[in-house]
């Protein structure tokens, strides 16, 4: 969804190499400023931050903002440098957040376009700002001809950045249980970046259905070689893989893990998931349609969006597909996807990242 109306300045910025310093300045800075005590070094890494971010000077920049509540966290005199003269997070509170500016409106339709051309019964989404306003994007549907669902649910994850996973469910697929795994956390800390958000929806048979949506940590703010990624990606797997077992145990043999798991099929970090269970990837049926590409992620080279099956949902699976109209192409690509007449440049895209499905027969 990429945020449907309101989105980070940041991560709309002209380029990637103008929006991910801010971002990974963002993420920086938050952690420091939620320690109990701010060493020498830690002031100082903190002003470093806030000069990145705009913020040395002001309360208010381009692409983020200082709140102070209470308390004070900077001494900015008009003569010498700013200094930190909190002591840690005791004595203050605030936080750095992100600036937001409306989405663009022609993207806006078009994502309505593929939700609608996708028409699917039950759909995940990845990067929506929160229930309200993903209840309202169902209800503009109808500004496209389509027609919205009836059961709209998101819960809050573990990202501030609001870019969390949700779900859309026709009528007749009651939503009858919700678990957030927002709190899971192993040896290292917690799991999830947003969430393993796991759904259970009954089925015209009568039998239970468990979706499991989800965002793997991106590749995009980690260091060269992303190291921490991998890492972060793998232990969101391994936790995945057994929320899946969990489901099986608990008789429940339809499963669907689906969402943007930020790296490819033959990844190291999600074996745990994709290699070491018995998962079926959709686009490993005989009736998939991928289109002119493998992948899911922009020029299509990148396949990083999955629907993976549990045997009895592979079992009933005639087909699936990847819907690319909403993602743009640019003139330059080679044998390109068709796309919306009315997408015309990059900034009206419903995406960077093409719709995948599967027609399962329930």
């Amino acid at each position: 969804m990429q945020n449907l109306f309101d989105r980070a300045r940041a991560l709309s910025a002209e380029s990637w190499a103008t929006g991910r310093p801010v971002l990974e300045a963002y993420a920086q800075i938050n952690s420091l400023l939620q320690r109990e005590t701010y060493s020498e070094p830690t002031k100082a890494r903190i002003l470093e931050l806030l000069e990145q971010l705009g913020l040395l000077r002001s309360d208010q920049a381009r692409f983020a903002v200082l709140r102070v509540i209470r308390g004070k966290l900077l001494r900015r005199p008009r003569a010498g440098g700013a200094e930190v003269v909190a002591s840690g997070r005791s004595d203050w509170i605030g936080w750095v957040e992100l600036t937001t500016e409306d989405a663009d409106e022609l993207a806006l339709q078009h994502t309505a376009m593929v939700v609608r051309d996708v028409d699917a019964d039950i759909l995940g989404v990845v990067e929506a700002e929160d229930r309200t306003t993903l209840r309202r994007f169902s209800e503009s549907l109808v500004d496209v001809d389509g027609v919205p669902f009836e059961q709209v649910m998101l819960i809050d994850g573990n990202d501030d950045r609001g870019i969390d996973v949700g779900i859309l469910l026709r009528g007749t697929l009651p939503l009858e249980h919700i678990r957030t795994h927002v709190f899971d956390t192993d040896a290292s800390g917690v799991v999830f970046s947003r969430d393993c958000c796991e759904y259970r929806v009954r089925t015209p048979d009568g039998q239970l259905l468990a979706v499991l949506v989800n965002h793997f940590k991106s590749k995009g703010y980690s260091e060269p070689g992303d190291r921490l990624g991998n890492e972060r990606r793998r232990r969101q797997a391994t936790r995945v893989a057994a929320i899946y077992a969990a489901c099986l145990d608990e008789g429940i043999e339809r499963v669907a893990v689906i969402g943007d798991l930020n790296d490819t099929p033959l990844s190291g970090a999600l074996a745990p998931l994709v290699a070491d269970t018995d998962l079926r990837d959709i686009s490993s049926h005989p009736d998939f349609d991928g289109g002119p590409r493998q992948g899911t992620f922009q020029g299509g080279s990148d396949k990083i969006d999955y629907v993976l099956l549990s045997p009895a949902l592979f079992e009933r699976a005639t087909g699936g597909g990847v819907l690319r109209k909403g993602v743009w192409h640019g003139p330059r690509v080679k044998n390109p996807w068709e796309m919306y007449p009315t997408l015309t440049a990059q900034v009206h895209a419903a995406s960077d990242h093409a719709a995948i499905y599967a027609d399962v027969e329930l």
